[in-house]
């Protein structure tokens, strides 16, 4: 994907979630989600910081070499593990620190139209470095959209008036799932494309007739956490 289509599914995937959330009372924000433990304030607060983290990254370039691209760079990141939990907490105590969970909200609205901002700003053929590797500029702005476009799915688990992710930017988080899994593997043929980002993010399990026609390949399964 061109890095102009890069940062145009990142500006849909940060839309979107303003779209979920914005005009919501206090009451929809403390809604649960499919993130465990997470209200709907927790989540959104948790993609805050990765618009706030995109802009410190486009605004420090950085040499390449590339060490990871859009669909390597997630497996650094195995889920369950006790840096999972801890910075679950994290994420709870500090949103609970605002005085309200609408805070979170307007923080959202000023840090992720700047962060969309800054992608269609940046050099498509620069370097930035994240979390302790190095990305092309339009593989950055992928995981970007790959963490958002699933972060919606959650945000929406008992909001079922909220809109969907754009379709673009589900696009992205597809490939991304698609490149994590074995080249011989074929999706079943019942899921539509939440359904796969669901399941191949374990929020939803396997059924039995999903490992029956994933085969082998349903080991591979979460693809991400």
């Amino acid at each position: 994907m061109s890095a102009i289509r890069s940062a145009e599914a990142l500006a849909q995937a940060y839309d979107a979630i303003t779209g979920v959330v914005d005009g919501r009372d206090d009451t929809d924000l403390q809604r649960p989600t499919r993130c465990r433990g997470w209200l709907v304030a927790d989540v959104l607060f948790h993609v805050l910081g990765d618009a706030q983290r995109a802009l410190v990254a486009l605004a420090s370039p950085a040499d390449g070499p590339a060490d990871v691209d859009d669909v390597s760079y997630w497996r650094g990141f195995p889920s369950g593990g006790g840096d999972d939990a801890r910075h679950a907490w994290w994420v709870r105590r500090s949103a609970a620190a605002f005085d309200r969970p609408s805070g979170i909200v307007r923080l959202w609205r000023d840090t992720a139209p700047a962060a969309v901002r800054a992608a269609a700003a940046a050099d498509p053929t620069g370097y930035v470095t994240t979390q302790g590797h190095v990305l092309r500029v339009p593989d950055f702005l992928a995981t970007l959209t790959t963490e958002a476009v699933v972060h919606h799915l959650d945000l929406t688990l008992e909001l079922p008036d909220a809109p969907p992710p754009g379709p673009l930017a589900v696009r992205v988080a597809v490939a991304t799932m698609d490149g994590l899994m074995s080249d011989d593997t074929v999706r079943p043929t019942a899921w539509d494309d939440h359904d796969f980002l669901l399941k191949a993010t374990g929020r939803v399990p396997l059924t039995d007739w999903d490992r029956l026609e994933l085969g082998e390949s349903a080991g591979w399964f979460p693809l991400l956490g």
